[in-house]
């Protein structure tokens, strides 16, 4: 009886060895990096609405959409390409170009109407939910927040099996989610704050 309690002893003494480890591993587990750092600089697309300014030129100055070729047209200098770049690398572009024209010439560029962006920063839920969804992003968003927007997950889902993909540093890096342990225990450890593009992907379990 001795001998059998020793063993049952050591028995426990080996799961709760391996349970800490586990509960170590998941709490060492590398977390998704946030802030504005991580989200990518606005990339400017077609049919956004750019206002170019001239200082001390008002007759240069100009509100602009963005053609489907990607360009714009500025007084003076003509078509000057937009789309795909930044508010700061269409003005520096601008400026060079002016600078033939007028001295010094100092130019900002702004975005005053977003459309491309409506695509671009979204949140998107798919695989095993009930309704995979694409919504737009807001602030304090969570993990949570958008598997209850697709409807929850599907009987058939394998939810700590679940993968946050955020782009970091221009690479696509997967971070896992323990939707089981969100959901029915209380654990928010995984239910990370949403950046915008953020893809939460639930797959199917395996039978």
């Amino acid at each position: 009886m001795e001998l059998r309690g020793y063993g049952l002893l050591v028995l426990a003494f080996v799961v709760f060895w391996v349970s800490g480890c586990a509960t170590q591993e998941r709490l060492a587990m590398e977390r998704p990096p946030e802030g504005a750092g991580v989200v990518a600089k606005y990339l400017v697309g077609v049919d956004d609405t750019l206002s170019v300014s001239v200082w001390r030129n008002e007759e240069l100055s100009v509100s602009a959409i963005v053609r489907p070729d990607g360009m714009i047209t500025v007084p003076v200098i003509g078509d000057v390409a937009a789309a795909g770049r930044t508010p700061e690398e269409i003005a520096s572009d601008i400026r060079e170009h002016l600078s033939k024209y007028i001295r010094s010439p100092q130019v900002a560029v702004s975005v005053t109407g977003l459309v491309s962006s409506a695509y671009l920063t979204r949140i998107r839920v798919t695989g095993a939910v009930t309704q995979p969804v694409s919504t737009a992003h807001r602030p304090g968003m969570t993990v949570l927040d958008a598997v209850l927007e697709a409807g929850g997950l599907t009987e058939f889902a394998a939810p700590d099996k679940a993968r946050l993909y955020r782009k970091v540093d221009e690479k696509v890096k997967a971070y896992p989610v323990f939707l089981k342990q969100i959901l029915q225990k209380g654990d928010l450890s995984t239910n990370y704050r949403l950046l915008p593009g953020d893809i939460i992907s639930i797959p199917e379990r395996s039978f």
